[in-house]
């Protein structure tokens, strides 16, 4: 595997700008006062109350993430460009969906085979016509990226049905600020407070037509089980909204309201984290009692704005990840920004051929998998996890897609024996309102804290960090 491009050192043992300051700071702070500060923002997360419940563990339901207390830095004009990459590729994500609900005109110029779409578990036939409110089918985009080397980020995959941990960028930079004033005084740190009111505005933004001036915004949450339900309390308490559940929620006339003590409310904009299967028993599984019977109608009525709108799941399809350089072409007639890994469809006979071939060479994942479940690291698999792999992939070849290994990017952090490299990924969030797209600078920087590991998942044991945009 290639070597890890280091974000903080240059070869040559020449510091990158963006972390000079920072090096000069470690060398001032004794390693003991940092291991106490790092205790004391381990005491915070777990007075806060941040857990993340763990699927399939019966012995650990509620976990702490790990926090770095290192940040990760980068310069104004890293983000510059980035930030023009991601609106460019939210941008394409948007026309493509309002396009598969419609006029269909990528699939007609042969760009995206047609099996992948209508064939798709994800896809929405009740969304076909339907018109969204200002045509914004993803108002929020969780987009993951990795660096390379100094010039590039690659997307390693869209989220754009309920991309979830933003909390987490935003306690991190709390925690931060309370326990190492004396660091930031020495940066100019963009700020990501704003965000709330951010997604606020692009939410109210995107309300119908028929709503108030003042259009009533709720978040509809699965329940306080839902391994993210801290995130959805934190959330409507930042945005000063109402957090409801199905139950709360009552549809007449094709209107939507809320149960409040001093009675019914009509809703106009429901940001959503209950996924597409569970919103409306009356139009999708109707055995789901976390949903609002009658929803789905209210929506084709255009009374009501989903943010995200339902049928996103398409789009974070990771075989029709591959065709995004073409999708981003095909809509905006532009060379993308931001560059994807390169990929193989295993539903192609002569990728499945060359994937079978090098399995112990590559990642593996299955299209619709998620929080890193589901996958294959080659190089790191035992030879008959990968036999057992090959024979899923004879099987069924058309659920996979195979990557080359990527060298992640290391940034310095706090081991158990000191400062030390470990991967990192970055997930920035994209608003999109009904007049503009909006980043705030920074994400939540994702770290793999086992030494080697390039996974990043919290549910497999990865860590978070700050992420410091320089204001230049």
């Amino acid at each position: 595997m290639a070597v890890a491009f280091d974000e903080m050192n240059i070869p040559g043992g020449d510091l990158r700008p963006a972390y000079q300051e920072l090096a000069r700071w470690l060398k001032e702070t004794p390693p003991e006062a940092l291991e106490y500060r790092r205790q004391e923002a381990e005491l915070l997360f777990r007075r806060i109350g941040i857990t993340f419940a763990v699927y399939g563990e019966a012995e650990s339901t509620e976990r702490l993430i790990p926090f770095d207390v290192i940040p990760r830095i980068m310069s104004g004009k890293e983000w510059t460009l980035l930030e023009k990459g991601l609106k460019q590729r939210v941008r394409a994500l948007n026309m493509f969906l309002r396009d598969i609900y419609h006029g269909r005109d990528i699939l007609r110029a042969e760009i995206v085979p047609d099996d992948l779409i209508f064939q798709n578990p994800v896809f929405r036939p009740e969304m076909n016509g339907q018109q969204v409110p200002h045509d914004v089918y993803v108002h929020i985009a969780g987009i993951d990226i990795v660096r390379v080397d100094a010039e590039d980020f690659i997307v390693l995959e869209d989220n754009a049905r309920t991309p979830s941990g933003v909390s987490y960028m935003l306690e991190n930079r709390e925690i931060m600020m309370r326990l190492f004033p004396d660091l930031f005084a020495r940066h100019r740190v963009a700020p990501v407070e704003r965000y709330p009111d951010e997604l606020l505005s692009a939410l109210r933004s995107v309300a119908p037509l028929s709503a108030s001036s003042e259009p009533t915004v709720a978040l509809l949450t699965p329940g306080v089980y839902n391994s993210a339900y801290y995130e959805h309390s934190f959330l409507a308490d930042k945005l000063g909204i109402e957090l409801v559940e199905g139950r709360d929620l009552i549809v007449k006339n094709n209107e939507v309201f809320m149960r409040t003590t001093e009675g019914l409310k009509r809703v106009d904009v429901i940001y959503r984290r209950v996924d597409d299967d569970f919103l409306d028993p009356l139009t999708f599984r109707p055995d789901s009692v976390l949903g609002v019977p009658g929803l789905m109608s209210a929506y084709a009525a255009g009374n009501i704005t989903l943010a995200n709108a339902v049928g996103t799941g398409i789009a974070d399809d990771k075989a029709i990840y591959s065709y995004m350089p073409d999708i981003v072409k095909f809509y905006l007639g532009e060379e993308p920004i931001l560059k994807n890994v390169p990929t193989w469809r295993c539903r192609e006979p002569k990728d499945l051929a060359y994937v079978l071939d090098n399995l112990s060479e590559l990642v593996v994942k299955e299209v619709h998998g998620s929080g890193g479940y589901g996958m294959l690291i080659g190089p790191a698999a035992t030879k008959a996890t990968i036999e057992a792999f090959r024979e899923k992939l004879k099987r069924e070849p058309e659920g996979f897609i195979a990557q080359p290994t990527l060298a992640l990017s290391t940034c310095p952090t706090c081991t158990a024996s000191g400062l030390a490299p470990r991967h990192v990924d970055l997930r920035p969030f994209v608003l999109t309102g009904s007049k503009s797209t909006t980043i705030v600078p920074g994400g939540l920087t994702r770290v793999a804290l086992k030494e080697g590991s390039l996974v990043v998942n919290s549910s497999q044991g990865g860590g978070t960090k700050d992420t410091w945009i320089l204001d230049e």
